[in-house]
């Protein structure tokens, strides 16, 4: 059996989250995300380059909890889909669906509040490197 995955983004929010309503009454949360881009050199080295925005929606409880956690500059993964929609009868326009999204833990300081049954084991030690000849 394989892997199931799906599609990422990792960025940053480059607007505040803003809560809206679908007709149907659902919640909706929409905002722009820039998302860093880097170009490798032939020395192997790195270039910054200027990022790219884009636009990211989530829906129900992820965008609950999407604009009650995030704000500008916050990083994220996020993973979803992309939707490619149509406006004025032929622009063609695109938008990341958030199904899940997160803090990125690697530019992100925070702490984990556990419930508490998770509070009740024991945490697992932290692997160390092996050690080198000396």
């Amino acid at each position: 059996m394989s892997i199931p995955t799906q599609m990422s983004l990792v960025g940053f929010v480059a607007s505040a989250p803003e809560l809206h309503f679908t007709k149907a009454g659902a919640e909706c949360c929409r905002m722009r995300v820039g998302v860093e881009q880097w170009r490798k050199e032939a020395d192997g080295s790195f270039t910054k380059l200027e990022p790219t925005f884009h636009d990211m929606v989530a829906f129900e409880s992820t965008a609950r909890e999407t604009y009650a956690r995030f704000r500008n500059g916050d990083s994220f993964v996020a993973s979803g889909y992309v939707h490619e929609y149509e406006v004025e009868g032929s622009v063609i326009k695109e938008e990341f669906v958030a199904r899940k999204i997160g803090h990125n833990a690697n530019k992100t300081d925070y702490v984990v509040q556990r419930g508490r049954h998770a509070a009740d084991r024991p945490l697992a030690a932290v692997p160390q490197p092996p050690a080198v000849g000396l």
